[in-house]
């Protein structure tokens, strides 16, 4: 039966420098064995057809739990390298001749899809396709103990895997290039005169080789990730303005923006209430009390402030404790004014003030129909939801 992608896991190595008491590839990290982890990544993958293992014959019994999970075929016994290890799988798949293979190497246990997918969309114009990382740190070439040179790092990238070819012509190579030992397949295509095309790899597809690796990852994946909702409401009376005030420039203030109209609020401070309401649920989504806690209402000292210290000061707090806003939704509660045509320019004081992507603040108002005192026009209500992420 002919199929259009197939996967490659190549698991047949000691794993040693890792550390532990089994192999590497079977060690567990959030739930799962590194194996299983890439196991499930490219099984879940809609258009990956089948994923073949290499392994030790020895592994065996730590295998058989994640084949019975993931329904895999019979695993390949690897051989005394690498290479051998893929071309002897390469061998299995050659009854199904897929279109496509991806070598993968269970070292690198977080292939996303999104990777998944760039290289088989390159495959389609390409014969062989890596994922590739740039070089940030400078490169020393060492002769013992001393350099030889710098390399221009521009020129430089990190290979990783998986690697996709097309099946037929990486089959080939490994027959062809069986005695040259090579340290990735891409490595075969560069021997045959074949354009090893590349895509953006991913930092987190880094290989585990030692036991600091090990706990990199662990640390990694073991991080607790909290997700948390604050809710903020607020009211402020609408006044006269002062007698002395230039009418035209009457407003009240609303996030920052001075909008016109014929009263303003009152308050303790610039009484901005789409800012208080904001500032009430950022506190609670950290469990941090209410802004009257923070700026009581009877210190002289906040007497006229603006309340983007206030918004300022929350976020000092949610960063305290590791949070990051995810999303911002505000409503103002009242007859007039119109808030519309202001919207833009509160959602560009929030963004700037929290150094947050104005696509995930959200403005909006409504009326209460002309019932109570918003309906009225006797004070403005805002409310504000705020999601954080903690860790």
């Amino acid at each position: 039966m002919t199929i259009q992608v197939a996967v490659l896991i190549v698991a047949a190595g000691s794993g040693e420098r890792a550390g532990g008491s089994i192999p590497k590839q079977y060690q567990m990290v959030a739930g799962k064995s590194l194996l299983e982890h890439s196991v499930s990544r490219f099984c879940s993958h809609p258009k990956v057809d089948t994923v073949q293992v290499v392994i030790h014959p020895d592994h065996l019994p730590y295998y058989q739990s994640i084949a019975a999970l993931h329904d895999l075929p019979k695993p390949v016994p690897g051989g005394s390298t690498r290479q051998d290890s893929v071309r002897f799988g390469l061998a299995a798949l050659s009854e199904q001749s897929p279109r496509f293979i991806l070598i993968h190497d269970a070292a690198r246990p977080f292939p996303s899809h999104a990777l998944i997918d760039r290289i088989l969309v390159a495959l389609e114009s390409h014969e062989a396709v890596i994922p590739v990382l740039p070089v940030n740190d400078t490169i020393k070439q060492i002769s013992g103990n001393s350099v030889e040179r710098t390399l221009d790092r521009s020129l430089l990238s990190m290979a990783q895997t998986p690697q996709g070819f097309h099946f037929a012509m990486i089959s080939s190579l490994h027959q062809q290039f069986q005695n040259e030992p090579c340290t990735d397949d891409a490595m075969l295509a560069e021997k045959a005169g074949i354009i090893v095309a590349t895509v953006a790899g991913e930092a987190t597809l880094t290989k585990i080789t030692y036991a600091s690796d090990m706990e990199e990852v662990n640390r990694m994946m073991s991080g607790v990730v909290e997700h948390r909702v604050g809710m903020g409401f607020d009211t402020h009376r609408l006044i006269p303005h002062d007698p002395d005030s230039i009418k035209g420039k009457q407003s009240v203030i609303l996030c920052g923006v001075h909008i016109p109209h014929d009263k303003k609020l009152e308050g303790h401070s610039d009484a901005d209430v789409g800012y208080h309401a904001l500032v009430d649920a950022m506190l609670g989504a950290i469990a941090a009390g209410d802004i009257g806690i923070h700026f009581p209402p009877t210190d002289p000292k906040w007497r006229g402030a603006y309340s983007s210290r206030f918004v300022v000061h929350a976020l000092g707090l949610l960063k305290e404790k590791s949070a990051t806003i995810q999303n911002i939704d505000l409503t103002f509660i009242c007859e007039k004014p119109h808030i519309s045509n202001h919207r833009d320019a509160m959602i560009k004081n929030i963004s700037h003030l929290l150094n947050l992507d104005p696509s995930r603040i959200n403005i909006k108002a409504t009326t209460t129909e002309k019932m109570g005192f918003t309906g009225r026009g006797e004070g403005i209500a805002a409310q504000a939801v705020v999601s954080v992420r903690i860790g």
